[in-house]
């Protein structure tokens, strides 16, 4: 039945709340309605039901003017004053009166992306009315969010975005794009100082690795994250600063501004390695960071280990040097692909001659990105599967004009197969944020003996090739193969029995002797772990306790003494921890394996053994992510952070880094939670 043929309710007393002037009581039978006045919907009238219901909807009417909302809101205010316990949300549409409205109280959902914040409480029901509007909390969330998802400033600015806060929260102001820079300028001070003490907490050392940046405007920026593993063997990964880069900086520049980052952060005397994103470049500024740093403390291991290369900077070098070799090659297949594409007739025949020569192949024909290089890899795999297919077209196709001889053909399939191997390394290297050192070893070991069996092929064309790759890849064997072996040592699937593995195969006869030259090393960092922990524990009611190595300049005048106090005073009846650790059988390999668990629970066993272990395996021994991997063109920030301020640049890039982490600390959902940071080109 129709409201229109329902009889109004007589009255029965006093309706005082101001809703029921948009509310006609009905009654139908035995039950009572509310009948919106606006959009005819209809509600529940009973007395029994109150009237929050009746507010809600009226706020949320699309055909009700506003003449009268703040009426509504101060009635609500007054209520709720009268009654703490009791509140509502309440919501308005896009046209309001500001003067009105500005001065009520409007509750409104409570999120603050905290860390204090328990995990327990965000699995709770989310009460609608549990606390005032906030002005400040909710700038400081907005710019939270920006920070967080990578979001230009400029949104603040935006129409829609206004239209869309003023629906939600009418009360809230959205602040201009100036004063929202501040907002994220004032949480990038507060997470800076948490994770300035979370650094300063460690009992282990930091590892720094070296990233450069660049922008669509050919802007430079020189990128530092710490790498380390905490007190809960996990592995942690902080972005220490991201500084703006004159365009006529030098290695001079660099090493100045590392020294200045070490020194603002005050951890100079925590460093055991820097690794930095080229294998050929900055050398000098390596060798004035040292210098700087052994003015106040000798480096462990004389700085052997120091000097580390991204493993997946070389791939890609290798990977331009072997494109740029056999880039006419490359030009006739994609030539080739093009012209079998370029008329549906051509095409026609094309197959015909694939199922003519037998070829069953799934895989389809298509050019490459010159931005990715895997996918020029899987352009030569698909090719060359149909190379039965582009002969016959040779043959009767007169403009089939780029097709490759057999020599290019066999060319095309060994350096398919470079690519390949290329390929599947990156993928292991770039696959985990949270690779350890261990993993690496076994990886390179492979890389180079295969480049030792290409070096041997008869081929001209194909040997200069296998001989230039070789030689970027000697350069970064000879800058890392030390720290390489030493964390692989410290894998308790392998310990030296990996060495003892690869190293014939790639010294032969010298194998000896390299194999010596790892126990050496090992054996020496080790000792220098348990001089620096005797040391520690002299001075430790002096100084409150300090890192192996860290020490001031005065207690380093006696470093000699104390390690001729633990060559001279050490329980020669005890084993050491490295020799038993080398004793002990090694543990059984499976794919369950946690190297960071292990070493957890084996730290009473090994205590010296084990610091020595957290420090090794935070190591970074590849910086670049799967975004840049296989581009080769480095990482670029977008354009909506290239032009702001380097302070605000700075605040902003680090600040998401921070924010980041700590939201998977919470173990939240974190897919699509950022927008990243570079864009490729």
């Amino acid at each position: 039945m129709e409201i229109s043929d329902e009889i109004p309710a007589k009255k029965q007393k006093r309706l005082t709340s101001v809703v029921w002037n948009h509310f006609e009581r009905v009654r139908k039978a035995d039950t009572c309605y509310a009948v919106c006045v606006h959009c005819k919907k209809k509600l529940s009238g009973s007395s029994n039901s109150g009237t929050t219901h009746l507010r809600n909807h009226l706020i949320r009417c699309l055909k009700r003017s506003n003449y009268d909302v703040s009426q509504i809101l101060s009635t609500k205010k007054k209520r709720k004053e009268s009654n703490l316990g009791q509140s509502t949300l309440a919501l308005t549409t896009v046209s309001y009166d500001e003067g009105k409205i500005k001065d009520e109280i409007i509750s409104s959902i409570p999120f603050k992306f905290d860390q204090e914040h328990k995990k327990e409480e965000t699995n709770q029901a989310i009460n609608l009315g549990s606390a005032k509007f906030d002005q400040k909390r909710s700038q400081l969330d907005l710019a939270r969010m920006i920070m967080l998802h990578g979001y230009p400033l400029a949104m603040v600015e935006h129409f829609g975005f206004k239209i869309f806060v003023k629906n939600l929260q009418p009360l809230f102001e959205v602040n201009n794009n100036t004063a929202t820079e501040l907002d994220c300028m004032t949480i990038y001070g507060k997470e800076k100082q948490k994770v300035y003490e979370a650094i300063h907490l460690l009992h282990g050392k930091i590892n720094l690795s070296v990233d450069m940046w660049r922008s669509p405007e050919n802007s430079e920026y020189i990128c530092l994250i710490a790498n380390y593993i905490d007190m809960d063997w996990k592995l942690q990964k902080k972005m220490l600063n991201f500084v703006t880069l004159d365009p006529s900086y030098n290695d001079d520049v660099l090493s100045t501004v590392v020294i200045k980052s070490l020194t603002d952060w005050a951890i100079d005397c925590k460093l055991f390695s820097m690794t930095f994103d080229d294998c050929s470049a900055y050398d000098v500024m390596v060798f004035k960071i040292k210098d700087w740093l052994s003015q106040n403390r000798p480096l462990l291991k004389n700085g052997e280990l120091f000097d580390i290369r991204c493993v997946t900077h070389l791939l890609i070098s290798i990977v331009q040097e072997v494109m740029e070799a056999f880039h006419d090659v490359t030009h006739k297949i994609r030539e080739s692909i093009r012209h079998v594409k370029s008329l549906q007739e051509i095409q026609g025949k094309f197959n015909e001659y694939a199922l003519q020569v037998g070829i069953n192949s799934k895989r389809n024909l298509a050019l490459d990105s010159l931005m990715q290089w895997n996918s020029t890899y899987m352009m030569l795999e698909a090719a060359l599967e149909y190379q039965g297919a582009f002969s016959l077209l040779r043959e009767n196709d007169v403009t089939y004009t780029t097709a490759l001889s057999d020599t290019e053909w066999e060319w095309a399939s060994s350096v398919a197969g470079y690519m390949k191997l290329l390929v599947e390394f990156t993928n292991v290297f770039v696959g985990n944020k949270y690779l350890t050192a261990n993993v690496f070893f076994p990886e390179i070991c492979d890389m180079h003996i295969k480049l030792i069996e290409w070096c041997k092929i008869p081929d001209d064309f194909l040997n200069s090739i296998a001989s230039k790759i070789k030689n970027k890849f000697d350069k970064y064997w000879s800058k890392c193969s030390l720290t390489l072996a030493i964390a692989a040592i410290l894998d308790p699937r392998f310990k030296m029995k990996l060495i003892e593995y690869y190293y014939p195969q790639i010294y032969g006869s010298e194998s000896s002797d390299r194999i010596k030259e790892v126990s050496d090393g090992i054996r020496e960092l080790f000792n220098e772990y348990a001089v620096g922990l005797a040391s520690l524990d002299q001075d430790s009611s002096r100084s409150g306790g300090s890192l192996p190595g860290t020490s001031d300049v005065t207690r380093d005048k006696l470093k000699g003494f104390d390690k001729f106090l633990y060559e001279t005073s050490q329980n020669h009846s005890m084993t050491p921890d490295l020799d038993k650790y080398l004793d002990e059988p090694v543990f059984p390999r499976n794919y369950d394996f946690n190297i960071l668990n292990w070493w957890k629970v084996h730290t009473p066993r090994y205590p010296i053994l084990s610091m020595l272990a957290r420090d090794v395996l935070g190591i970074p021994v590849s910086t670049l992510g799967s975004e840049v991997a296989f581009s080769g063109s480095g990482r670029m920030l977008d354009h909506h952070r290239s032009s702001l301020s380097p302070d605000a640049k700075e605040a902003l890039i680090c600040g998401q880094d921070w924010l980041r982490t700590e939201l998977e600390a919470t173990n939240l959902p974190t897919s699509n939670a950022a927008l990243p940071l570079s864009e490729t080109r």
